[in-house]
């Protein structure tokens, strides 16, 4: 055989052309991986260039995270069914994975809106807003739960959140009924919840009818959040206010954007009647 022919490559120029280095292609010959078609007397290496496919292939499966072991039992066993069966295989593979990055696409989306909205807020200050419908997906109850019984139901949440594809990038939130704000009992919260902008169908949701909310924002931790409830109170009373079924709060800043605690945030958003209607 003519090692000048055309046909064949050495060694550094198939390294060249596969745009990897001589010593891969030597490991690949040493564990049977891919091979030169041809060896002369001297112990040169000579490719086909035929064999590009195939160092295509294997380089593929690599960067889909299979092992070079998995990817030499292919090798040894290749068969037209093989390789059909393989790249649906890792077709699958892919979706699966184009799903996942397009979830926390989402995901920063999401974050980078509420973090920028925040920046714009004035936590001082306390409104009177109408909220719209929102679909929220809740955690099992937790009223009256001991805290080892709350850390498994959060634990819980957190896993239905990313099992489910439900985790939208907003804040989990907590949900306080009536007859625990008018007892003082402002964070027993009855459930835990996060917003579902596009509920998938399929999963139990709780509708936060549209209304009137007192929002305003507490900042701390919550040991000193009954001196915010007592300035909304307050405006309650001012504006003619009844306290209404629910309270929903949330964090805005967290131990994500802040170390302190005096620092954190806390959206509260109180459900309230118009006693002139």
């Amino acid at each position: 055989m003519n090692e000048k022919n055309v046909k064949y490559l050495t060694t550094g120029e198939f390294a060249k052309l596969c745009k990897v280095n001589k010593q891969t292609l030597f490991y690949y010959d040493q564990i049977g991986l891919l091979s030169p078609v041809y060896k002369n007397e001297k112990g040169y290496r000579f490719y086909s260039i035929n064999q590009m496919e195939l160092f295509y292939v294997i380089d593929l499966l690599k960067d889909l995270d299979m092992s070079l072991n998995d990817i030499q039992q292919y090798t040894q066993n290749k068969s037209p069914e093989g390789f059909l069966s393989l790249m649906y295989q890792k077709r699958e593979e892919i979706v699966k994975k184009r799903q996942e990055i397009e979830m926390k696409e989402r995901l920063i989306k999401s974050k980078i809106a509420l973090m920028e909205e925040a920046k714009q807020i004035d936590f001082e200050q306390i409104t009177l807003e109408h909220l719209p419908e929102a679909t929220l997906y809740l955690s099992r109850n937790i009223e009256n739960i001991t805290d080892e019984e709350f850390l498994e139901v959060i634990s819980e949440f957190i896993n239905e959140l990313n099992e489910s594809q439900l985790d939208t990038g907003y804040p989990i939130g907590g949900i306080t009924k009536r007859e625990q704000v008018l007892k003082g009992e402002f964070s027993k919260y009855s459930y835990l919840y996060m917003e579902q902008p596009n509920p998938k169908e399929g999963y139990p949701y709780f509708q936060a009818v549209k209304g009137d909310f007192l929002i305003g924002y507490h900042c701390g931790d919550d040991k000193t959040i009954n001196k915010t409830y007592k300035r909304l109170f307050s405006e309650m009373e001012r504006l003619n206010l009844t306290l209404g079924d629910y309270v929903f709060e949330e964090y805005v800043y967290d131990t994500v954007v802040e170390n302190q605690k005096e620092h954190y945030v806390t959206k509260i958003m109180i459900q309230v009647n118009n006693t002139k209607e």
